[in-house]
């Protein structure tokens, strides 16, 4: 599993979260992710809605990939929210031509909240992500209890909006999977 911290956007930071790593890897035909917060006591989480499709998750504490096939303008964005939904889009170009993702199992989807700590654990099928290699973009928004929320990414491209569609944002690399 590869780890990476990481960085709460300039123009949006947190009150009370202190961190985000994501730890990521290939385990047999699945990506597995696992978003950690520290300091997670205000975090807002969405209210349990089952494994489904969703829309707009971003509009609360939510986890987010984006996988670039290399040397391709177009990208997936998948979304996973606390409450178990799940959102999958395709964009032909930087936040063009936006069509739902088939997808041919619901990721799986599992919270954790502990006292100031929260985690989410995520798995893709394989089968589910574009071609590799690709370019990766690890991403969080996430709600305190005030309302605040704060963009987290590997990097940010600009200093006065969060974007996590920019192309700077796909700083990690996903390798394809070895065969035995």
């Amino acid at each position: 599993m590869q780890t990476y911290q990481l960085q709460a956007h300039p123009a949006f930071p947190p009150l009370q979260v202190s961190s985000v790593e994501v730890k990521w890897g290939i385990v047999g035909s699945w990506l597995q992710l696992r978003w950690r917060v520290d300091g997670a006591g205000q975090v807002v989480l969405p209210h349990f809605a089952g494994r489904s499709r969703g829309d707009r998750l971003w509009n609360t504490t939510c986890c987010e990939v984006f996988v670039q096939p290399m040397h391709s303008a177009r990208y997936v964005e998948y979304n996973f929210s606390p409450s178990e939904a799940w959102a999958a889009y395709n964009f032909t170009g930087w936040r063009e031509g936006m069509a739902d993702r088939s997808m041919s199992h619901d990721p799986v989807i599992t919270p954790r909240k502990g006292r100031n700590l929260f985690i989410l654990d995520v798995a893709v099928p394989l089968a589910d992500l574009p071609e590799m290699p690709a370019g990766l973009s690890l991403t969080a928004v996430v709600e305190e209890e005030t309302g605040r929320k704060s963009y987290w990414a590997l990097t940010h491209g600009s200093p006065d909006k969060p974007d996590f569609h920019d192309p700077a944002c796909f700083a990690a690399t996903l390798a394809a999977p070895e065969v035995p």
